[in-house]
């Protein structure tokens, strides 16, 4: 995936610059991350670490707390060389209406080459599930997250999961890494659930409708600046998320409703 860059030669973060004052290695500031998560596993990398000190990735707000904390520094002083220019290369657009926003999600996921992120466990667009199966069997190389949260509400989208196992083994590593993510949030009430599509090109975010009050039937659609931030999100709900990786654990899985309607 193309990287957003770190800053001039030699120029260190500040978030660099906050751990070297400490003395403190990666590996310590994993440590210390993980002694302030419930159940004491963050499932932060030193890796992580590094790519939020070089503008690479982006801190989620949980662990940017947590790095305040540490670091007894604020959030503006902490952070500023992940934020700085985010608005302004935003790029945004607005899709008003099913057809818009289900092109814009398919757009997404066709147009995906080294990452694919979808967020959510209320999908039900039998296109848009579809789609998502035809380019992980005509791209291998293509990474791809799928992050619920919550069980599935919908048997359809349960039994996309079971499609996208037989389609790749998550154990399987003969490209050299994992190419199929898939984990459940379960705490829902602490970390409430979110709807994206996101690759490397551009993500789409579903809103509340903005022509009937029953629906999530509009969009808004980003392009790459946000996207890749969206991208991490995903990766980094994924490292919190309990696995779910082998047919017999999908298959097991509680669906809330039976319905497999488009929407």
């Amino acid at each position: 995936m193309p990287r957003r860059p770190s800053g001039p030669a030699g120029e260190s973060s500040p978030l660099r610059r906050a751990r070297l004052a400490r003395n403190m290695t990666l590996e310590g500031v994993v440590e210390e991350i993980d002694l302030r998560t419930p159940g004491g596993h963050s499932g932060v990398t030193p890796s992580m670490v590094s790519g939020w000190e070089l503008g690479r990735h982006t801190t989620s707000i949980g662990h940017r707390k947590t790095l305040c904390e540490i670091y007894e520094l604020p959030p503006d002083v902490l952070f500023a060389h992940q934020d700085q220019g985010l608005a302004a290369g935003a790029a945004l657009r607005l899709v008003a209406g099913f057809p818009e926003l289900q092109q814009a999600l398919l757009d997404t996921v066709t147009g995906a080459r080294e990452c694919l992120v979808a967020a959510g466990s209320r999908s039900r667009d039998g296109r848009y599930l579809a789609a998502m199966e035809e380019v992980l069997a005509k791209r291998p190389g293509l990474v791809c997250y799928r992050v619920l949260f919550g069980v599935p509400r919908h048997r359809v989208l349960r039994d996309h999961l079971v499609r996208l196992l037989e389609l790749r083994d998550p154990a399987d590593r003969s490209l050299g890494v994992k190419t199929l993510h898939i984990g459940m949030v379960e705490d829902t009430g602490s970390s409430p659930e979110r709807f994206f599509c996101a690759s490397e090109q551009m993500a789409v975010v579903p809103i509340p409708s903005l022509t009937s009050h029953e629906a999530f039937d509009s969009g808004v659609v980003f392009g790459p600046a946000v996207a890749a931030r969206l991208v991490d999100h995903g990766r980094q709900a994924y490292a919190a998320a309990r696995r779910i990786e082998t047919l017999a654990e999908v298959r097991s899985l509680r669906v809330v409703k039976d319905g497999a309607a488009p929407g």
